[in-house]
């Protein structure tokens, strides 16, 4: 058996011998944002290091757990807490917490991130709903072979974030009254911030934001089947930008600023996507 397989059906059989709860919605929650999950009707929450062989995060902020219950009675799985290619795991490890929340049951993965602006009309604390990204910077999830049991070898990525899902997104922003702004993310290795240069070349490339995650856990979520879409908290403008040095207490600090109108933009989206998974 594939390698890699056999470590996330362990996984799974880990889990299922813990939690006994079907999501449909999986949420992960980055850098700043993990106090989502306290909004959660929570029926069960379940560590990462509790599970056999599953990758912990070490990063500030990052909580490290499954977190199982309702928001407004949609059943998610949310992840507080992920894990980055930047601590030393390989990108399969990576990209195995996303592949567990498709085999609890979720059909849809929504992603979040605390990211630098890359556009000159974004500010700091600005939301940007993922059109699109780039992630030619770190390895594919999907390099070696190829896992059959879940997945194409060679899977279209022309809508990777569900068209109809960044509708629901754009809809619902208006109708909360929350400014939304629209791009391409990239993802680039960190665990340092970008050089000047580097955000410059990102921009030339057609990045409106910058992070180190997300990309590929959407890559693994489009392979498997998931409908996809995300959401990126502007922190800062990159490197070079503005004339100020780039800091996590910074990405921390806007995170906090904005996290109401963040959970009430969420919360309003898990419910009307949900909504339309119904119909």
């Amino acid at each position: 058996m594939n390698p890699v397989y056999e470590k996330l059906l362990k996984c799974y059989e880990s889990v299922k011998a813990r939690i006994d709860f079907k999501p449909e919605i999986a949420l992960i929650l980055g850098s700043g944002l993990g106090d989502f999950g306290e909004t959660i009707d929570v029926v069960d929450t379940l560590s990462y290091s509790d599970i056999e062989g599953f990758p912990v995060s070490t990063v500030p902020g990052h909580k490290g757990r499954y977190i199982f219950g309702y928001v407004n009675g949609v059943p998610v799985v949310c992840m507080q807490g992920r894990v980055h290619y930047y601590e030393g795991y390989p990108m399969t490890d990576v990209v195995l917490p996303t592949r567990l929340m498709k085999m609890m049951g979720a059909k849809v993965l929504f992603l979040t991130n605390a990211s630098g602006g890359l556009n000159y009309d974004y500010e700091a604390g600005d939301f940007m709903m993922i059109t699109d990204h780039i992630m030619n910077f770190v390895p594919s999830p999907l390099i070696g072979p190829n896992i059959d049991e879940i997945g194409l070898r060679f899977p279209d990525m022309s809508d990777i974030y569900k068209k109809d899902l960044q509708d629901i997104i754009r809809n619902t922003a208006k109708e909360l009254n929350i400014k939304l702004q629209e791009g391409v993310y990239i993802q680039l290795t960190g665990p340092n911030f970008e050089t000047p240069h580097e955000v410059k070349m990102c921009r030339i490339l057609g990045a409106d934001a910058a992070g180190m995650s997300t990309a590929a856990e959407a890559v693994a979520a489009n392979h498997m089947g998931m409908k996809v879409c995300g959401i990126s908290c502007i922190t800062n403008l990159g490197c070079g930008m503005l004339d100020q040095p780039l800091s996590h207490e910074e990405v921390q600090e806007t995170a906090d600023r904005v996290a109401v109108d963040f959970k009430r933009l969420i919360t309003a989206c898990i419910i009307n996507i949900y909504n339309e998974l119904k119909k």
